[in-house]
């Protein structure tokens, strides 16, 4: 009985508190306003549009480019260990967190926090700093992309001669049309040089397909991910295909999956296992809060959360077969290791695999095949990445941006503004300016961060037995207790390890050769350092706006009123937020006096009226102690 009464709560307490902002939704026009309607947030037309969308926006590039690299480079087999350890440890878990928040909350990556734990709304404003960043430079690639695209219906694949300006004998054609024709790379930072007129061009266009992905909220871009999510599967299907029908797979295969245990000794393979889950899952961004807000609230997040993981962490896997199997091939047909020729990131996309594809039968059909799936896969990661950083933002004002069509203009400011910033990476030295925004702007570091004050707030702050209540009310049973565990201990011990990354840091340099001056590696910490200070200067700017005492949980303020006009000197236990007597139901709310209801909002979720609702932090409470 006290279980449902407890519940029955919860219930009163998401209803009256953590309602939906204001203001009307993107799709409410003009004529819904003057007939009246109540202003109400969008949903999803289906559960498969939300499961689409999440999907999409973390299966991209990394999936294909980056792991497989990874695990080769880790020990191979090896490296699936610590990558499990901060999967369940760490991945699965603040992302079924984010998602649930922003489904209990129905609010963006911003103001859930707001509502959830005021003092950490940091949180919040650091992800927007970082999926900001990431927008204007992962776009990039996919400009990159299009141009390799366009080239493909030449009659001829224009890396596959020599015919392109050759500086030295010893590079290839294909690294040589990459970095003296596509990017026309310059001496160094300092030389940022003129704008390449066409990846300019390529960039706009990629831009302005992004815009019109969202520009009608969750209802365009739920009907999108349809094709955008799906396709490049097929792509990576039929790519694996012929890859391991090729001579020579089964040698990169090896090499892909063959276990170097002595490799997990090192803290690096560590480091890098983790900062490859947290980017796979677009976790710390914002995102997947936003998407998640537009469940409705008996969704059950949980299962689909354990799906869309097994998904994500399987594509993965599969890919490196895809790629492996082509690599192994191509270091077959030259006489080379594989060693030799194995490539991660835009050195994969672009040199590696498109000279992979000259050594094939119909150079040309695969070559389209790859730069398509390549595409699609950025593309939706990239555009429900901005989705998340619209509905952040447009629930910050929400009165002010849902009305009308005023959303859409801000859509199309943030797009032009992204744009505009993004230029500085399509220029001579553009390329060292987009690693420079890769290395720092959303680094490993910024997202383990972010990852630990996300656990702590919700798991020692809010209580993870709290939490546990909201999912339970919102999917009808309680997950499993590793969840719980991994917020309150496993995973805030794995986010430890960016002190790792720092002990083992290396300046930044491109193609092992070239080195970034001092002013450079300046700017990019001061990248990275905007959004990690978000979370303290907001706790700051929260202590300073609380107008008493740092954080005070006075007894007298969580006491019961009977109790407390019967003992004016209140409990003498330590006071916690504490569910009272099942049969007393208006115990379960306290009056709190102007001053007190005014600090317990720091830690709790903000209430108009001065009356709280008591419900049960975790024991023992780690934010327990009173700050003077």
């Amino acid at each position: 009985m006290a279980q449902k009464e407890k519940l029955q709560c919860l219930k009163d307490f998401h209803k009256d508190t953590l309602k939906p902002s204001p203001g009307k939704s993107p799709g409410t026009r003009p004529e819904d306003e003057a007939e009246g309607k109540a202003p109400q947030r969008e949903k999803w037309a289906s559960k498969l549009d939300f499961v689409l969308s999440v999907a999409g926006g973390f299966v991209g590039l990394g999936n294909v480019w980056r792991f497989p690299y990874l695990c080769y480079k880790n020990g191979g087999g090896a490296f699936l260990i610590p990558y499990f350890i901060f999967l369940f440890g760490g991945g699965l878990p603040v992302f079924f967190l984010e998602v649930a928040l922003g489904q209990f909350t129905s609010e963006g990556g911003i103001t859930c926090w707001g509502k959830l734990c005021p003092i950490f709304t940091g949180i919040g404003y650091a992800s927007i700093v970082i999926v900001s960043l990431l927008n204007i430079y992962y776009i990039v690639i996919l400009a990159w992309g299009l141009y390799y695209l366009l080239q493909c219906f030449q009659h001829e694949l224009l890396w596959l001669s020599a015919n392109v300006t050759s500086l030295t004998n010893l590079t290839s054609p294909v690294t040589e049309f990459w970095e003296r024709n596509v990017l026309s790379i310059s001496s160094g930072i300092d030389e940022v040089g003129g704008l390449k007129w066409e990846l300019a061009l390529c960039l706009l266009a990629v831009w302005i397909v992004c815009f019109f992905c969202i520009w009608k909220g969750v209802k365009s871009t739920g009907k999108v991910v349809y094709f955008t999510a799906t396709f490049p599967f097929l792509m990576l299907i039929v790519l694996l295909v012929r890859g391991v029908t090729l001579p020579g797979a089964a040698e990169g295969i090896k090499f892909y999956l063959y276990p170097n245990l002595t490799r997990l000794k090192d803290p690096e393979v560590w480091i890098d296992a983790g900062t490859q889950i947290f980017f796979s899952y677009a976790i710390c961004l914002g995102a997947m809060t936003s998407l998640g807000s537009y469940n409705k609230y008996k969704y059950n997040c949980y299962r689909d959360c354990m799906l869309l993981g097994c998904l994500n962490s399987g594509t993965s896997f599969v890919s490196g077969f895809a790629i492996f199997s082509v690599l192994g091939f191509m270091a077959q047909e030259q006489g080379v290791a594989i060693a030799d020729v194995a490539e991660s990131g835009p050195g994969l996309a672009f040199i590696a695999y498109p000279k992979a594809v000259t050594m094939m039968p119909l150079p040309t059909v695969w070559a389209i095949l790859f730069f398509i799936m390549l595409l699609l896969l950025g593309l939706d990661s990239q555009f429900v990445e901005v989705e998340g950083q619209i509905t952040s933002l447009v629930d910050l004002y929400p009165s002010l941006l849902r009305k009308g069509y005023r959303r859409e203009i801000f859509i199309a400011v943030i797009c032009v503004i992204s744009y505009l910033l993004g230029l500085t990476m399509v220029t001579k030295g553009g390329m060292y300016v987009f690693q420079l925004f890769d290395y720092y702007a959303a680094s490993g570091v910024c997202l383990l961060w972010v990852a630990f004050f996300e656990c702590v707030a919700v798991a020692w702050v809010y209580g993870a037995d709290n939490f546990y209540d909201a999912i339970e009310d919102m999917i009808g049973y309680r997950p499993n207790s590793w969840m719980k565990w991994s917020w309150m201990l496993i995973t805030p011990v794995l986010c430890g390890c960016f002190v790792f990354s720092l002990v083992k840091y290396k300046p930044l340099t491109y193609n092992k050769f070239y080195e970034y001056p001092d002013w450079s590696i300046g700017l990019g910490w001061a990248l990275a350092l905007t959004s990690m200070i978000c979370i303290p200067m907001m706790v700051v700017i929260k202590i300073i706006q609380s107008d008493g005492s740092l954080i005070e949980l006075s007894p007298k303020g969580v006491q019961p009123e009977e109790q407390r006009a019967a003992s004016p000197a209140g409990p003498q236990r330590h006071p916690r937020l504490h569910q009272t007597q099942p049969h007393h139901r208006r115990n379960y709310y306290v009056r709190l006096s102007k001053r007190d209801s005014r600090i317990l909002q720091l830690l709790s979720s903000p209430m108009g009226d001065p009356v709280f609702p008591v419900v049960p932090l975790p024991s023992p409470p780690f934010l327990s102690l009173a700050l003077h």
